[in-house]
């Protein structure tokens, strides 16, 4: 079942998805009935730790999975149309024009030996039907929207800095007018300063084309700055969906508490980090039970033989067996 924590019509809904990996033989689940919906407008965060399935989930989305993964349950609605993320083919019409990929590393997505002006026209011209004047044109004013020089759009990407090749990267994302963009962790090889300048243009084209945005991160302090609603992955599945702002002042999930104690606080003097014990679990022998249970501080004997559902709790929704009615709940940790 889907749910959004906000009211209003939904542009994409993901409704039980599940991914599976193939190698030499052997089948894992990267991600298990994941389900949300997502409004225009929106920028929501899937953080997790590397491995939780946020790029996966997001690359199904847009059909860009690898051809070692297979879509084996869900579907994925935009405006209310089934997305045929399981067919590539038939999938390219709705890449870049309805969801496009900001890639985390720009350098590898664009091609080192064409021009960036011309890696820009070229979608305007393959899905748009522009002319190559046309397109040329289109890729000047979208360089100029963000932010970069029209007469550097000859450069080749080896030319340009990381923070102008990131925004080279979302020209190309914006060419054909999609309505979501995916940010696979498009900050990340960034410093400090670039950084906070890609979060603030993304918000900015957010609020002038009232783009939706998925934002695929590890750092929650990005998230904080950028996104309304975060979700939070473990080993494939969501453990907690709730507003940023709830979420940050009273996190329901230990995973999600964890994750939070664990970023820097220098208003607060705290100066160590706190890391999260233990290692996320191997998804070809996936631990029984909540599959955080073997690391979290408050199991019980119920986490190691029960899933917990993603249930409703207040605004959000958290998977977690400390939020539902039970009287026998005997710990297994101190």
């Amino acid at each position: 079942m889907i749910h959004s924590s906000q009211g209003g019509t939904s542009l994409l809904e993901v409704d039980g998805l599940s991914v599976d990996y193939g190698l030499k033989g052997v089948s894992s689940r990267a991600i298990d009935s994941v389900s949300f919906a997502l409004r225009a407008g929106e920028a929501v965060g899937l953080v997790g730790e590397s491995g939780s399935g946020k790029t996966t989930t997001a690359m199904a989305i847009a059909g860009l999975l690898s051809p070692n993964a297979r879509v084996s349950g869900g579907q994925v609605r935009y405006r209310g149309n089934r997305l045929p993320i399981d067919d590539d083919a038939a999938m390219r019409p709705h890449r870049w024009s309805e969801t496009s990929v900001v890639f985390q590393g720009a350098m590898n997505a664009l091609n080192p030996v064409h021009r960036i002006i011309k890696q820009i026209a070229e979608p305007c011209m393959l899905k748009l039907g522009m002319s190559r004047g046309e397109a040329t044109a289109r890729a000047r004013e979208l360089l100029e929207f963000v932010g970069i020089p029209t007469d550097r759009g000859s450069a080749y990407p080896h030319e340009l800095s990381g923070g102008m090749r990131q925004r080279v990267m979302i020209a190309m994302a914006l060419a054909c007018r999609p309505s979501i963009i995916i940010g696979d962790e498009p900050t990340t090889a960034l410093d400090v300063i670039t950084q906070a300048q890609i979060l603030k243009l993304l918000g900015e084209l957010r609020s002038q084309l009232n783009l939706a945005l998925i934002l695929i991160t590890h750092d929650l302090s990005v998230v904080a700055e950028s996104c309304d609603r975060v979700m939070i992955m473990y080993a494939g599945r969501i453990v907690e969906d709730g507003s940023v702002a709830e979420i940050f002042a009273q996190p329901k999930h230990p995973y999600t508490r964890l994750l939070i104690e664990s970023i820097p606080n220098p208003a607060s003097g705290k100066k160590m980090i706190r890391p999260i014990p233990g290692d996320p679990p191997n998804l070809v022998n996936r631990p029984l039970g909540c599959a955080f249970h073997p690391r979290c501080p408050s199991a019980m004997a119920v986490c190691a033989t029960e899933v917990p559902s993603l249930d409703k709790l207040g605004r959000g929704r958290v998977a977690c067996h400390l939020h539902r009615s039970s009287q026998d709940k005997v710990a297994v940790h101190a």
